[in-house]
């Protein structure tokens, strides 16, 4: 989601614009193409819904990341939202701007959890598909058992859509994910696919950035049972279910 040039992940969720006053250069240096969204104000605030959304939004880029197959990247800092005050061409600022300020791990340590949490699941996967020398599109068609929006099997791919959500099978630890994935700006409800074979086994719930710390993330083996068969996500969230196959 971000890189070492450009803007660092919170500031990717705080400012509509570069601000690279301190270069020298009249602002005029760095890419002007940012693919961000300051979440209603530029800069910091002390808005308490604009900064609750920014950390989940920080949190579902996250999530996609380190959930993805192939090697995952971000940007030293991401995971305590450090910021560069909107500067996206920051390499000649040997000062506050680049360094790393150790008192975010105490202000955002929520978000520094919910990272800890991604990365020893992500420790814990099979790696046999790797050692197979696979390519992506035999690993996306072997593990993704279907496509779904807010009904089963019947995903929106229009241009105007605001969500996904799929079901993917890990055979080798024998277990079903469904994710969802929602930018809607109000909550929808999601059936769910049967997570059983003849026998009832629950969802579980592992994630959803949706809801406050520490109910965003849990410890993996500790998921708590969804009930039903269907799930309401929350507005801009990302939604990991698993259950036993």
């Amino acid at each position: 989601m971000t890189c070492h040039d450009g803007f660092t992940l919170n500031d990717l969720v705080s400012y509509n614009q570069k601000h690279n006053e301190a270069n020298g250069e009249g602002n005029r240096d760095g890419t002007n193409d940012n693919r961000s969204w300051n979440c209603g104000a530029e800069g910091p605030t002390n808005d308490r819904a604009i900064e609750k959304l920014r950390n989940r939004q920080v949190k579902n880029f996250l999530t996609v990341t380190l959930l993805s197959f192939g090697l995952p990247m971000f940007v030293m800092g991401d995971e305590v939202r450090r910021t560069q005050h909107g500067n996206n061409n920051a390499y000649g600022e040997d000062n506050e701007t680049s360094w790393f300020d150790w008192s975010l791990l105490t202000k955002h340590a929520d978000v520094h959890r919910f990272v800890k949490l991604l990365i020893s699941r992500r420790l814990l996967r099979s790696a046999d598909s790797e050692h197979q020398q696979m390519t992506l599109t035999q690993l996306i068609s072997e593990g993704i058992k279907g496509w779904h929006g807010i009904r089963l099997n019947e995903p929106d791919w229009s241009e105007h859509s605001h969500s996904i959500a799929l079901s993917v099978e890990l055979p080798t630890e024998r277990m079903l994910v469904y994710c969802i994935f929602t930018s809607y700006w109000e909550p929808l409800e999601f059936e769910l696919p049967a997570a059983d074979n003849g026998e009832e086994r629950p969802w579980r719930r592992w994630i959803d950035t949706s809801l406050d710390p520490p109910q965003d993330i849990v410890e993996w083996q500790t998921a708590p049972p969804v009930p039903g068969r269907t799930y309401k996500a929350g507005p801009r969230s990302v939604v990991v279910l698993w259950a036993s196959h």
